[in-house]
C-alpha cells in the first residue's frame, strides 16, 4: 500500500479568483492528484482544448446525460450547463489518485447533500470585488452585460464560503499556491505509514521527483510526526 491516502477535494471560487491558475500550478508539481473535468455546454474560449480543460457538449447531449443519471452533479451558470461525471471520478480513484473536481458553489451545495459523500471543501477568495472586477475586465472577454452577471454571481457566491472547510485568500499567488498545495496533501498523505519512509521516499510519492525544495519546505511547514525517518536497513 502507498503513502497516499486517495480523497477527493471540490474546488470552489467567483469567476475571476484565479482558481484556474492555482489548479494547474497544483497539478504541474503533485503527481498523485488529478482534475476531474467538468462536462460543459458553453463554447470553449480561446486556448481551451476538448479534454483537458472541458468535455463540451451540446445542450441536447447533456440533458441526455442528465436523464441517465450520469452526473454526480450538475447545475447551470452564467447560462451555460455544467456538471460532474460519476464515471471519471470512479475510473481516478480506482487508480490511487486524489480527485479535485473543480465545481461552481450550487454543485458544491448539492454534493454537501448527498448522502455518503465524503470531500474536503475548499473556496478560493478574492481579495475583494473591486480587484475581481479589474481581474474579470483584463481578461477581454466579457461584454458590460457579462461582467454585471459575473460580479452579481461573485457577490452570492461568497457569503458561501463559510460551508467550505478551507478558505484561501488569492492575493499573492506564490502564498496561495503554497497554501492550496499544503491542504491537497496533508489531506492526502496515510500519516500512519510516514515512520516508515524517508523524506525522500515521500517527495517521490508527492511529486514523482526524489528531490522537490517547496514540497520538502510544504511537509516541514505541516510538522507532520515521523517525516524524515530514514528507513531501517535491517
Amino acid at each position: 500500500m502507498g503513502l497516499i491516502r486517495p480523497a477527493l477535494f471540490v474546488l470552489s471560487a467567483p469567476s475571476g479568483s484565479g482558481k484556474t491558475t492555482l489548479v494547474k500550478r497544483a497539478l504541474a508539481r503533485l503527481t498523485f492528484l488529478t482534475l476531474s473535468l467538468s462536462t460543459t455546454t458553453r463554447l470553449p474560449r480561446t486556448g481551451e482544448t476538448e479534454g483537458v480543460d472541458y468535455h463540451f457538449c451540446t445542450k441536447e447531449q447533456f440533458l441526455h446525460s442528465v436523464a441517465q443519471g450520469e452526473f454526480l452533479e450538475w447545475a447551470e451558470v452564467h447560462g451555460n450547463f455544467y456538471g460532474t461525471s460519476k464515471k471519471r471520478i470512479q475510473e481516478a480513484q480506482a487508480k490511487g489518485m486524489s480527485v479535485l473536481l473543480d465545481i461552481d458553489v450550487q454543485g458544491a451545495m448539492q454534493l454537501q447533500g448527498l448522502h455518503g459523500f465524503e470531500a474536503y471543501y475548499l473556496f478560493i477568495c478574492p481579495p475583494g470585488l473591486e480587484e475581481l472586477k479589474k481581474r474579470l475586465h483584463s481578461r477581454g472577454t466579457e461584454t458590460p452585460q457579462s461582467l454585471t452577471k459575473r460580479m452579481t454571481n461573485a457577490e452570492r457566491e461568497l457569503t458561501f464560503q463559510d460551508r467550505y472547510d478551507h478558505v484561501i485568500l488569492n492575493d499573492d499567488l506564490e502564498e496561495a499556491t503554497l497554501r492550496f498545495m499544503s491542504l491537497l496533501i496533508s489531506h492526502s498523505v496515510d500519516l500512519g505509514r510516514l515512520k516508515e519512509v524517508s523524506t525522500e521516499e515521500v517527495i517521490f510519492s508527492l511529486t514523482g521527483n526524489r528531490q522537490d525544495p517547496v514540497v520538502e519546505r510544504l511537509l516541514t511547514d505541516l510538522a507532520i510526526p515521523g517525516l524524515g525517518k530514514k528507513n531501517d536497513p535491517h
